[in-house]
């Protein structure tokens, strides 16, 4: 079974830097887009970043400059560094990928990690 986690999630103040990780496990041929997307409290999921199997990315406007995608396809990872966070961040962050296996090709969603931005 394919499975996607996010870790490093937690509470930081105004200004502070976090860096999440998403970890894909499972039967696994290859990945495609990696993503996170991110929901706050009454607020549609959106997406905040982006990056094909090629390298390329595309970011949220409010997030350019200030958060960063990166993947390592050898160990499956997709991670996102967050730096100078501001509340209007906090939000349950979302890891999202394209996977194909030897059967098919599906899009997961990993579990949510929270990430909580005081003022």
């Amino acid at each position: 079974q394919v499975q996607l986690v996010e870790s490093g999630g937690g509470l930081v103040q105004a200004g502070g830097s976090l860096r999440l990780s998403c970890a894909a496990s499972g039967i696994i041929s290859s990945i495609g887009t990696m993503a996170w997307y991110r929901q706050a409290p009454g607020k549609q999921r959106e997406l905040v970043a982006d990056i094909r199997s090629g390298g390329s990315t595309k970011y949220e406007d409010s997030v350019k400059g200030r958060f960063t995608i990166s993947r390592d396809d050898a160990k499956k990872t997709v991670a996102l560094e967050m730096s100078s966070l501001k509340p209007e961040d906090t939000a349950a962050y979302y890891c999202n990928a394209d996977i194909r296996s030897v059967w098919s090709t599906k899009t997961y969603w990993g579990q949510g990690t929270q990430v909580t931005v005081s003022s």
